[in-house]
């Protein structure tokens, strides 16, 4: 993606779709893991809490720490330049418009605490919706030695004041998969299942930033109060990491191999030190969600998690 102050030229969708990104490999070690599992907030509140302690630590003799399905998250960011951009040709638009504004991952198999894997990236949807353009990506990873997919990526991002490319009569549109698959959410009328209450630290945002997304925003106080914001915000894919937690220590006994696939929709920013209560709503074996910033009493996530199944105690 350009990161130029303003659109140069209008979106080209077939030069879009015609590019080829580059296969992309990386390492990661058990370090990684537990540093991000602290960074959306494993065992912040208690060191010693038997249901999250062994994304940290080899606890009881266990070989490898266990790794947080969110973890995936941050494989999209080795295609970036660390700031969450994808260079894109044919698309131009104002970085400081970019929006975040959708998450979806699968899981294919229990994500190991160390692997050498690949990246492969691919144009899955573009949308003109006239003051903006939506784009979606979708990275799969595979573990480099064998091939074995582990995960799938989506990411939905809005470029505000990049639209209009096409006929406003009929407006381009192009996916690979039915999007309203994926986007459409209920969250029930009835009490909660659930709610979990988390209260980020203040330096949330910076101690999530070393897992690899350098924004500016999440750090810089200048930067974000250009931004319109009065001090640096958090990651939008922290406070994801912080509600999958809540799902995984209520409803799967704190075991992450039990997800199937993650859903987040970004709804509104999160400052670092707000409390996120995250009210749950078990539905067979889909876990629906809404995180708020409990402060505020604002929602600023919501979405579903998947598992694979319902552990007997529940």
């Amino acid at each position: 993606m350009a990161t130029s102050s303003k659109p140069a030229a209008p979106v080209d969708p077939m030069v879009v779709l015609a590019h080829e990104f580059p296969e992309v490999s990386f390492d990661y070690d058990e370090r990684d893991v537990a540093l991000y599992a602290l960074g959306v907030g494993a065992c912040g509140d208690d060191a010693v809490d038997e249901k999250e302690l062994h994304f940290v630590y080899h606890r009881d003799g266990q070989p490898h720490i266990k790794t947080l399905p969110t973890f995936v998250s941050l494989f999209p960011n080795k295609n970036s330049n660390g700031l969450g951009f994808v260079d894109v040709p044919g698309l131009n638009f104002d970085a400081s418009l970019l929006l975040h504004g959708q998450q979806y991952i699968e899981i294919y198999r229990p994500i190991p605490s160390y692997a050498s894997v690949v990246n492969r990236v691919k144009v899955a949807g573009l949308h003109d919706k006239g003051k903006a353009t939506i784009l979606e990506l979708e990275t799969t990873t595979s573990l480099k030695e064998s091939g074995e997919i582990l995960c799938m990526n989506r990411s939905t991002i809005y470029l505000r004041g990049a639209g209009g490319f096409s006929d406003s009569s009929r407006p381009y549109s192009y996916a690979t998969y039915p999007a309203n698959q994926v986007s459409r959410i209920s969250i029930p009328n009835s009490a909660p299942s659930a709610v979990c209450d988390d209260q980020t630290k203040q330096s949330q945002a910076l101690l999530y930033r070393l897992s690899g997304d350098y924004n500016p925003l999440h750090s810089d106080p200048d930067i974000a109060q250009l931004a319109g914001f009065t001090r640096p915000i958090l990651h939008g894919l922290c406070t994801l990491g912080f509600a999958a937690r809540a799902v995984i220590k209520s409803f799967c006994n704190g075991e992450p191999t039990a997800v199937k696939s993650i859903f987040g929709r970004f709804l509104l920013h999160v400052y670092p030190g707000e409390t996120l209560s995250t009210e749950m709503w078990l539905d067979g074996q889909k876990v629906h969600y809404q995180t708020k910033a409990k402060e505020r009493n604002r929602a600023v996530l919501s979405g579903y998690v998947l598992l694979q199944h319902i552990p007997s105690s529940l």
